[in-house]
């Protein structure tokens, strides 16, 4: 998973002032549930692109990791904005308005949960736990259906390469991917076994609203939907070439649109099948569109 962990609560960097247009750091991607609005955690708050102009999200300015987005707003972990009353690091939390409010679900304090993933209907939480604590006496992955009250290990069979991204089906929540430098395995148990769908080392990844799987490679990088059931696939062509994926996102309300992010920071989005894209940031610098 990509990692940009603090240890401390520190005060933002110089270019990513609260109401500034430039990120430093993408830690996430993620639709509203009427996919008019798109969401980029971008190290202190949460960037917001909607009809072609950029926004900040309201709330405390919290360096968000392991940001998943949910039909009921969005999970997260991470580290609090200086001069709030959380503990670092938040542990697991969710927020129902944007980020204008968190409410601290569990491990507030012990552990940051970057690789973290919902499924977008259910709620069932899956997460790459780094460390033992309260809740997960080990290291691994685990599962949740309460909200982060409970956890169940799950034994990740079957997976091999070092763990790039996680993602879980928006409505059958026993359905998981993670993908690795060796690629793309499936479980259809709660993560107890997983097969492998696709061979190409994978740097992101993410379920569609219909179960299908859209996956980005390293090497010679591309993106492609994939059906889990019939290992189909369908290439879509990136805009840019070269360029390392960090995270993807499908649209909830309409499968044809969807965003990927970049290593070195770009932003772009289709809104046809990726036949093309539109970027909406470069090299951390957020751009209006029309």
């Amino acid at each position: 998973m990509p990692k940009n962990r603090r240890q401390k609560n520190t005060k933002p960097h110089e270019h990513e002032a609260a109401g500034g247009t430039a990120f430093l750091h993408i830690h996430g991607l993620g639709y509203s549930r009427d996919g008019e609005r798109l969401y980029i955690p971008v190290h202190n708050g949460i960037k917001i692109y909607a009809g072609g102009a950029w926004s900040d999200a309201p709330g405390d300015k919290h360096d968000y990791m392991g940001f998943s987005a949910a039909d009921n707003g969005f999970y997260s972990s991470g580290h609090p904005a200086e001069g709030t009353r959380y503990k670092n690091p938040l542990g697991l939390i969710r927020s129902t308005d944007e980020g204008k409010s968190i409410t601290v679900l569990a491990l507030e304090g012990e552990v940051d949960l970057h690789g973290l993933a919902v499924s977008y209907r259910t709620h069932t939480l899956y997460t790459l736990n780094p460390e033992p604590n309260s809740k997960m006496k080990q290291k691994g992955l685990f599962y949740s259906k309460d909200e982060g009250k409970t956890w169940t290990s799950a034994a990740m069979a079957g997976v091999t390469g070092q763990i790039t991204s996680l993602a879980v089906h928006p409505s059958d929540d026993k359905i998981s991917a993670i993908g690795t430098t060796v690629g793309t395995y499936v479980s259809r148990d709660y993560g107890q076994t997983y097969a492998l769908l696709d061979p190409k080392p994978a740097s992101a990844l993410t379920f569609t609203g219909p179960g299908e799987l859209i996956i980005g490679s390293t090497g010679t990088v591309e993106l492609r939907k994939v059906n889990p059931d019939t290992g189909q696939a369908e290439s879509w062509k990136p805009a840019s070439a070269g360029e390392a994926i960090t995270y993807i996102s499908a649209n909830p309300a309409d499968p044809k649109k969807a965003a990927y992010t970049t290593e070195k920071k770009n932003v772009y989005v289709t809104s046809d099948d990726g036949a093309t894209w539109t970027q909406i940031a470069k090299e951390g610098q957020a751009a209006e569109s029309n």
